[in-house]
């Protein structure tokens, strides 16, 4: 009697274990397989990489500490507004947009960047100079490339004229970069040879002239440099 009323407790309590697996088994399941949290793309409130420092954006805006210790503050934010559309070929819409930063003194500097629309939120690039105290119009996306057009002074004129030259330049994203597109000979503008695609070498183009600035352009491998 004794030994039947042990058989009887030990199925009851595997019985028991049994049910109590499977439920703590099915709640973890649940747990693990729950849907991810997308995360809003917003370039507004992403980072960009201006001269080489990384500038963090909030609805638009961000400030820092001048070199030097100055009490003056860096003032850096989206002009206008972000324009939308697929710039690397994904299928996901991302954004072209023109910063302006103004550093305290009398310059006032327009960059063109782009942010990148990733599964981890809005993913901005390095910004690359328009120009100092320039007159922005407008910026596009066409077939994949960014065209910020702006108007700007004629060679040697001082920076008290007002702008009045039409200007147009053209960007791509190249190896997750914003590259510049020179279509005087259709080359890509480069910093370094991570910019270039296919074994191309960024060179400086020639011929150099004095107090001009210098470019540099991806030369497809076998070809020379453009002159």
């Amino acid at each position: 009697m004794i030994k039947k009323t042990l058989i009887i407790l030990c199925a009851l309590l595997l019985i028991s274990g049994l049910i109590y697996f499977v439920f703590i088994y099915r709640n973890t399941q649940n747990n693990t397989n729950t849907t991810p949290v997308s995360v809003e793309f917003d370039p507004l409130n992403a980072t960009y990489s201006i001269n080489g420092t990384p500038t963090t954006f909030v609805d638009g805006k961000a400030e820092s500490a001048s070199v030097g210790g100055s009490e003056t503050k860096i003032v850096t934010s989206i002009f206008g507004q972000p324009i939308i559309g697929d710039l690397n070929g994904d299928g996901r819409n991302d954004t072209a947009l023109i910063i302006v930063q103004n550093p305290g003194g009398s310059g006032v500097f327009y960059y063109a960047a782009a942010a990148i629309n990733t599964e981890s939120g809005a993913k901005g690039t390095n910004a690359i100079l328009l120009g100092d105290r320039i007159a922005p119009q407008n910026i596009e996306i066409s077939n994949g490339q960014i065209i910020t057009n702006y108007a700007d002074r004629k060679p040697g004129e001082p920076m008290t004229t007002q702008p009045s030259v039409g200007v147009s330049k053209y960007f791509r994203i190249v190896n997750n970069r914003l590259t510049e597109i020179i279509k005087t000979n259709g080359a890509i503008g480069c910093s370094t040879n991570n910019d270039c695609q296919n074994g191309a070498t960024c060179m400086v183009e020639g011929p150099l002239i004095a107090n001009q600035p210098v470019r540099r352009v991806c030369v497809p491998k076998g070809q020379a440099i453009p002159l």
